[in-house]
């Protein structure tokens, strides 16, 4: 679909065959990224990951990322965190378990995915920090409301400014980083005794690097770079993941037979185990297909990061031009009946001898989207959905509150940059008695 919105227009892909031409056929032409006011904002003038244009500090920032901060070898290093979060999890569960109560998985999700984050990139608890749990999930989902927002600066020159102060969408963006900023000082504050390489969190590494004058582009990393690239794990390692595993089990609570029948992998497969590893998540054929339906119905980004085109190239006889932006709609490619037999049934079984998977090669499925601004943390966000429901679902069975048959669960989802369960998702834990 071709737009104009002010003086800026505005594509929006919603096939897997267009976003294989512009993901991969005209990858280079179009992986630039606008200046928009909200990111920009955030992201300290966007010297951040997702945002920035594509240039060599980008390049030298994305590097940085895949080789240090998200490698299988730090992911593998967080995993006894990972594991530690989890057990607390399945205690907690395990109390409302005995007392037949209905827990908020959407709040036990994002409890977990913080707890696991804060300690692994921060290297504290949230507890200790300006941003309470609550707090938190506040401010996050405050950030990708305002994200997803349309801000008339970005396409009204002159006047747009005056329209986004009288909506109040300014302000709100103003509170917003006042309110990050003060947990990135504080991080700081906790992080001026220095470690050895190898225990050090992600804030160590960066004003490691900092001290070290370490070079992205053409200049020294300082303390808004350091800010900027914790705003992308802090706001995409937390929302996206919870996301993911309260959407998975709200289908599953809506369809008993795949409940069942992923159980009965994990159950067979795991044996006798206390907490499910990411070494164990490898066996679980089933599971993984049960995570690819969720992300193909439910993408924690319904649209991509907005590309902005840099030189002209052609898309279905059509041809685009730089400057356009270029919006691709994961969540219309994920439902295309062209594509998918039944696209609103969940089946995974539909996954079943299929070579599709979420590494940006199948332009089916693209919860992480493709090309080279790929997403950086897919596997360590892959593992962090597998663990966390592997986990709920070994140690225990679901049963719906009483007097809610499965037509009563509701689905509808909420609005902003990131879509999650717009209702909470409350289920009653059943301990499973047999390991």
């Amino acid at each position: 679909m071709f737009l104009k919105l002010g003086k800026v227009p505005t594509v929006f892909l919603s096939s897997s065959e267009t976003a294989r031409q512009a993901l991969k056929d005209h990858d280079l032409a179009c992986c630039g990224r606008p200046r928009l006011a909200g990111p920009r904002d955030l992201s300290y003038n966007c010297l951040d990951i997702n945002f920035s244009p594509f240039d060599d500090y980008w390049k030298d920032i994305r590097k940085l990322a895949v080789q240090e901060l998200f490698s299988t070898k730090r992911v593998h290093s967080i995993q006894p965190i990972k594991d530690e979060e989890v057990k607390k999890l399945i205690n907690s569960l395990a109390e409302s378990a005995s007392k037949k109560t209905t827990v908020n998985l959407n709040r036990k999700f994002l409890t977990l995915t913080i707890s696991v984050l804060c300690r692994a990139a921060f290297g504290v608890s949230f507890e200790d920090t300006v941003l309470s749990n609550s707090k938190l999930y506040k401010l996050v989902r405050e950030v990708y409301v305002m994200l997803g927002c349309f801000s008339a600066s970005d396409y009204i020159p002159y006047v747009g400014w005056i329209i986004d102060r009288f909506t109040g969408l300014h302000g709100s963006r103003v509170k917003s980083v006042k309110g990050l900023d003060a947990f990135y000082e504080q991080m700081f504050d906790l992080h001026k005794e220095e470690k050895e390489k190898g225990s050090e969190d992600f804030v160590d590494l960066l004003l490691r690097l900092e001290r070290e004058e370490y070079v992205v582009g053409n200049e020294n990393l300082t303390r808004n770079h350091i800010k900027a690239i914790l705003m992308n794990v802090l706001l995409a390692g937390i929302d996206t993941s919870s996301i993911t595993m309260t959407w998975a089990m709200a289908e599953l609570a809506r369809n008993p037979r795949v409940m069942k029948k992923v159980q009965s992998e994990i159950r067979n497969q795991m044996g006798s185990r206390s907490v499910i590893s990411l070494d164990d998540t490898d066996q679980l054929k089933y599971l993984k297909m049960v995570i690819k339906e969720t992300w193909r119905l439910h993408p924690p980004a319904p649209l991509l990061v907005p590309k902005e085109v840099i030189s002209e190239f052609e898309v279905n006889g059509y041809v685009i031009q730089p400057k356009t932006l270029l919006h691709v709609n994961v969540w219309a490619i994920g439902r295309d009946p062209e594509t998918w037999k039944d696209p609103d049934l969940f089946l995974p079984e539909r996954f079943v001898g299929s070579n599709i998977d979420t590494k940006g090669q199948n332009f089916e499925l693209l919860p992480f989207g493709g090309g080279r601004r790929i997403c950086a943390a897919i596997y360590m966000g892959t593992t962090m959905v597998e663990c966390g429901l592997a986990n709920m679902l070994y140690n225990f069975d679901w049963e719906l509150p009483e007097g809610m048959m499965v037509e009563d669960l509701e689905m509808e989802e909420a609005p902003g940059l990131t879509v999650s369960k717009k209702n909470e998702l409350l289920l009653v834990p059943v301990k499973y008695l047999d390991h």
